[in-house]
């Protein structure tokens, strides 16, 4: 049977190098995972690899969708499924890897299927976003829905809205929706998470960090200010930056804020993924030394 292989882990972790080098040794391509590195505009707030990096091997889903795009973990899922299915024609183990544990769960598990939103719906809650900020929309999800509250990342704009979309949309809880789906696949899986020790991944962090402002994440943002409202941009990268250019703040409290987000970034990615008992966990190093011997 063909395998999937999974490759995963907080941000700075090492994931990309590792693939890379899997990449290689078994002869195959990588499907990236990474919800915001799908975007052709953003480049250095992502981390997104170089062709360098890459070294000759092909990836999917990096570049391949612009910012004004509406796409989603459900479309995701669809689309690399379609994907999935041609590679295997071609390698019997393709590697998908990145941090975005609803997009790696729309892929390997299959995901809920939800009502559709009225647009107004949806527009109404980004207006709401931008003039109060996401506070009171917290607040309202613990009020319509506890459930999604407490199981929902409360810091990451996208998933707030999307849980309360459904609520406002269909009146129910966002949560009573779950559970109605399970997605069989026919391949096998083999799940793999990157960890290291904390100092020593928030000391990757920080520095990736000086590296994105060494390398212009400033000019960057600067250039995508104007596109801020796409959910693209909701993120940690740019949204400091975003409120340093409206003078929320100073150019110091800018970094700060990167790389304390970033830091927390990393710790609701490890939370999420050990929910997951089927991930082995590894350091980089040993899972470099383990190679193709990862499925076993």
């Amino acid at each position: 049977m063909n395998t999937l292989l999974v490759i995963t882990g907080p941000t700075a972790v090492g994931k990309t190098a590792l693939c890379v080098q899997l990449a290689h040794q078994l002869g195959t391509e990588i499907v990236s995972a990474d919800s915001r590195q799908f975007f052709r505009e953003l480049t250095i707030g992502t981390a997104k690899p170089t062709a360098a990096e890459m070294q000759g091997v092909p990836h999917h889903f990096i570049d391949s969708h612009g910012i004004a795009e509406d796409y989603n973990a459900g479309r995701f899922e669809q689309d690399a499924l379609a994907l999935l299915a041609d590679l295997f024609q071609r390698h019997p183990t393709v590697i998908l890897t990145g941090g975005s544990g609803l997009y790696l769960q729309a892929l390997t598990e299959g995901l809920d299927e939800l009502p559709a939103v009225p647009p107004e719906v949806r527009t109404g809650l980004r207006a709401e976003l931008e003039a109060h900020g996401l506070e009171p929309l917290v607040a309202e999800l613990f009020r319509r829905d506890p459930v999604a509250h407490n199981r929902l990342d409360r810091q990451n704009p996208q998933r707030v809205l999307r849980a309360l979309e459904i609520c406002r949309a269909t009146g129910q809880p966002f949560s009573s929706f779950h559970g109605a789906k399970t997605g069989a696949r026919p391949f096998r899986i083999v799940k793999i998470a990157l960890t290291r020790e904390r100092d020593e991944l928030y000391q990757r962090i920080d520095q990736r960090m000086d590296q994105m402002l060494a390398q212009g994440l400033e000019a960057e943002a600067r250039a995508l200010y104007p596109h801020r409202h796409h959910n693209a941009l909701q993120t940690v990268g740019y949204q400091e930056l975003f409120g340093y250019f409206e003078g929320h703040y100073d150019y110091a409290e800018a970094v700060r804020l990167l790389k304390r987000n970033s830091r927390r970034y990393a710790k609701r990615q490890l939370t999420w993924l050990r929910r997951d008992p089927d991930y082995r966990w590894l350091t980089p190093a040993a899972a470099a030394a383990a190679g193709p011997g990862l499925l076993a």
